[in-house]
């Protein structure tokens, strides 16, 4: 709940009452263990409700203060540190990756062939810090399974999150696979922002997570938001389910055990945060606010206007056949860290066009609409974000409150 009168922030409560129902139908259907929303407008929180359980087994309840797995809903954060770089004046971003990472200096891009021998030609042009920020740099994931690229991410042990090497190691080990595209012709979702976290480490010369930490995290008041789960929080780290053949859910990751209770050798830029809706709630109004949050500045608001422009040529749809993606793909474009609404009639749900978003591999996501002076964030721990369509139907709720 919120001291808030909803009316005072052009709200219907009555309908602010139908995602609550909603919330608690996902609930008691079995469908999700449990659930938070949280969303703020005018500056102000104007709805902040949880339900459910975020450990089953040990009865523990979801609340607004839970701490989920964030995963890729990481990379806006990286994406704001490489701009405070940016603003510093590091580089330019159009600057080739390979300034600062020589390993990419020579890149080469898959055209055919097969697992014995693979066929490529030599890349037409160096990726730059903006095909990294843009998903248009041809790198690729390896869980994706459906390119000889994505085979050879497997073989070489290319995962940020589960593995035991360094970040340098593994972005060493991305250069030396090919591309599944030439730079800026595809758009791929990738490990682009784990090579950005490395390059926030070599430009700054700090540790990314430390530059995380004590340059974005801190500065917002994000103090629940990190690499791993202290031990005085544990108590409220919940646990990742998804569905069993059954339906029923079935735990993935449990709350007790989980490689997120502790730190690890590589901290992903893609995918490593664990957090609360609270605390991204605020890096969202960071947003909204082009750069600054009580009285903190990290960006300027032109950098921001940047960063949640669309740098596509068209939407995401035009640029080949996205594989994988936290959004929809058509009458969406992409910024410098985010998705863009471009034409919500196009895209086939309700929205604004400029509006920005991302989502995370465990049905958390969130939206930022300039437009309405909004920002909406849903937590939940379910994998994959495909099984239920809770963010859409959450989006119709939310712009149906609004009646100003």
């Amino acid at each position: 709940m919120t001291d808030t009168d909803p009316r005072d922030l052009g709200l219907c409560p009555d309908r602010l009452e139908r995602i609550d129902a909603w919330m608690r139908r996902y609930v008691d259907e079995g469908k999700l263990a449990g659930l938070s929303v949280h969303f703020a407008r005018r500056g102000k929180t104007g709805f902040a409700r949880a339900h459910g359980k975020a450990d089953i087994a040990r009865d523990r309840r979801f609340d607004t203060e839970t701490i989920v797995r964030i995963y890729s809903m990481t990379k806006p954060l990286t994406s704001v540190a490489v701009m405070m770089l940016y603003e510093e004046g590091r580089f330019q971003l159009d600057d080739p990756l390979s300034r600062f990472l020589p390993d990419f200096a020579e890149m080469r891009v898959a055209v055919g062939g097969n697992r014995v021998k693979l066929e490529t030609v030599p890349a037409l042009r160096p990726i730059t810090i903006r095909d990294l920020l843009t998903h248009t740099s041809g790198l690729t994931y390896g869980f994706m399974e459906a390119t000889l690229v994505d085979a050879l991410y497997r073989v070489h042990g290319i995962d940020f999150q589960t593995s035991e090497h360094s970040l340098a190691d593994l972005v060493a080990r991305v250069a030396k696979q090919p591309l599944l595209a030439q730079p800026g012709a595809e758009w791929n979702y990738s490990v682009a922002t784990d090579v950005l976290g490395h390059l926030v480490a070599v430009v700054s010369g700090l540790p990314f997570s430390e530059f995380l930490r004590e340059r974005v995290l801190k500065p917002l008041g994000m103090h629940d938001t990190d690499f791993f789960v202290a031990e005085d929080k544990r108590e409220r780290f919940a646990a990742n389910y998804a569905f069993d053949r059954t339906g029923q859910l079935k735990v993935y990751d449990d709350s007790e055990g989980s490689r997120f209770l502790s730190p690890r050798p590589v901290t992903s830029g893609g995918g490593g945060l664990t957090g609360t809706a609270p605390d991204y709630l605020r890096f969202c109004r960071f947003i909204l606010n082009r750069g600054e949050l009580d009285g903190v500045r990290l960006l300027g608001r032109k950098t921001v206007e940047l960063m949640i422009a669309n740098h596509l040529p068209g939407d995401m749809a035009a640029m080949g056949q996205p594989r994988f993606s936290e959004s929809a793909y058509t009458g969406i474009g992409f910024g410098l860290g985010f998705s863009v609404m471009l034409d919500p009639a196009k895209a086939q749900i309700v929205g604004t066009p400029g509006e920005v978003a991302w989502g995370g591999l465990a049905s958390t996501s969130f939206w930022i609409d300039p437009a309405e002076d909004l920002a909406v964030v849903l937590f939940a721990q379910l994998i994959p974000s495909s099984a239920l369509p809770i963010r859409r139907e959450l989006r119709v709720l939310t712009y149906a409150a609004l009646v100003d």
